[in-house]
């Protein structure tokens, strides 16, 4: 018999129906109005001149109710207007660039482990196969006290890098904005590992003379999402201190934290961390709103540390050879994974367009109702934004999230492209990975930024941005020399 009805499933593309569908339901108040408004037009152009003259005329206005009126709506507007968080502005931010002098390839990496742990080769053996696996590049940095044989992590190299860091990332910065150290109203400094006495928001305070009644806060052993943790802090703080500038500073400090031991879970961190840090000026001052780059519209939160494993999957303790560093479990991927879903879940109906959600909300009442096997509903969060900083924590986890949140190669590239030139450099990782995309060209105004990040304890928390202009892409900055040769193709192994 021959076929009557075409075949719809090859016929339609079921990609154009999904997007009629998102355009349909994202735009349901126009397409109802649009009648109204018509239908309305309609009767007034029916109507004729007499006709619409009574109904003026029949309309009779008292003083008091004018008056009563225009007073409300005074009222009104100044509640709203009182009542609406201030905007916060992201004028601009900096990256530290480490000199030549620090880099350590592949080579002089593993010359050094060999070196140093010359007793234990099985654990040379797996830092050699956590290096090849990484996805670290050959020009990712170390502090000069870890290229010594033993490496010297006296306090004074660790107070060394930190000056070198931070004070090179505001001097940047300042010299970007204009802004004079006087004009700081509040100051927030965060580093996990390195917590000395006075803190390094002191030592900030101190070097450039910053005023006796400035906020300083300094943030320390929240781990690699311990940025936007200061970037919540900095806005919860600008919403209280009117016409304000706030500095963040976001590092950490690697030469006291350096494992020297033979243990296989403490050895990994030796393999990813790098040196690197960012100084980032925020504003709530309405003149910043031309020139700031960016305005903060979420942050979200999410801390697992109620539950042990959570709590101790990244955990600083001794070896048994009594020699300090950092735990990584074996379940790490699977604690982040539950984390991220946990503020997903938040940030979802904060961003997402109303087609997603109702997917969203309609696949799980079915699985709840109908059939509980039915495959459930991932949210499009390319729908709601055009950029993503995932923190360059390592290749899993920049895979995992990947192949989560269904993203392109292109929605990646900037977290793969900063681990691989700079490896893991903690909480000041986005700021990296943000600027490789405005190096790029790619970032417009109206774009949306999300930025995730991963920390100890364990939390998973969000940033989300919305471009204020077109960004030019930058004559300065990290990725200055080698912009143009990335992106590169990273192998699975790179053998050494």
């Amino acid at each position: 018999m021959p076929q009557i009805l075409p075949d719809f499933s090859s016929s339609v593309k079921l990609k154009y129906v999904k997007l009629g569908y998102q355009y349909l339901v994202n735009h349901i108040l126009t397409f109802l109005l649009i009648p109204i408004m018509a239908a309305i037009v309609v009767e007034v152009l029916q109507l004729g001149p007499e006709e619409i003259i009574n109904i003026w005329n029949s309309l009779h206005f008292d003083l008091v109710q004018v008056l009563c009126s225009f007073f409300l709506i005074i009222f009104i507007a100044t509640v709203y207007f009182m009542s609406k968080p201030r905007s916060i502005y992201l004028v601009d931010y900096a990256c530290y660039k480490p000199p030549v002098t620090c880099r350590v390839p592949f080579s002089t990496f593993m010359e050094h482990s060999r070196l140093n742990l010359i007793d234990n080769p099985k654990s040379v053996d797996f830092q050699m196969r956590i290096l090849e696996r990484s996805g670290l590049g050959e020009e990712t940095c170390l502090p000069p006290a870890i290229h010594y044989i033993p490496p010297k992590p006296t306090m004074a190299a660790a107070r060394g890098e930190a000056e070198l860091v931070i004070f090179s990332a505001i001097d940047s910065l300042m010299e970007k904005t204009g802004v004079k150290p006087k004009d700081i109203d509040i100051l927030i400094v965060n580093c996990s590992l390195f917590s000395p006495t006075p803190s390094l928001s002191a030592m900030v305070v101190n070097k450039y003379k910053l005023r006796s009644n400035i906020k300083s806060y300094n943030l320390s052993g929240m781990g690699c999402s311990a940025g936007l943790i200061s970037m919540d802090l900095a806005r919860d703080l600008l919403q209280v201190h009117p016409n304000s500038y706030a500095l963040v500073v976001s590092t950490e400090i690697i030469t006291p934290n350096y494992y020297q031991g033979k243990e296989r879970a403490m050895l990994l961190p030796n393999c990813l961390f790098r040196m690197g840090g960012a100084a980032m000026l925020l504003s709530n001052k309405r003149r910043e709103r031309t020139r700031a780059k960016y305005r903060l519209v979420h942050v979200v939160r999410t801390h697992k540390g109620a539950d042990d494993k959570s709590f101790r999957c990244v955990y600083e303790e001794e070896d048994p050879q009594g020699k300090v560093g950092i735990n990584l479990s074996k379940d790490l991927m699977v604690i982040a994974g539950e984390a991220l879903k946990s503020n997903i879940t938040t940030i979802g109906p904060l961003v997402l367009p109303a087609s997603e959600q109702l997917l969203f909300l309609f696949t799980l009442i079915g699985r709840k109702i109908f059939n509980p096997k039915w495959k459930p509903y991932i949210p499009d969060f390319k729908q709601a934004f055009e950029h993503f900083c995932i923190h360059a924590g390592g290749r899993a986890v920049i895979d995992e999230l990947q192949k989560n949140l269904q993203l392109s190669a292109e929605h990646v590239e900037a977290s793969r492209m900063t681990l691989h030139r700079f490896g893991n450099t903690s909480s000041s990782s986005l700021w990296y990975e943000l600027n490789y995309i405005e190096s790029k060209g790619r970032m417009k105004k109206g774009d949306r930024v999300w930025q995730i990040a991963f920390g100890s304890g364990f939390k998973c928390n969000s940033a989300v941005w919305k471009c204020n202009r077109t960004i030019r892409a930058p004559i300065d900055g990290p990725w200055q020399d080698c912009i143009d040769r990335y992106p590169v193709h990273i192998p699975e192994i790179v053998k050494l």
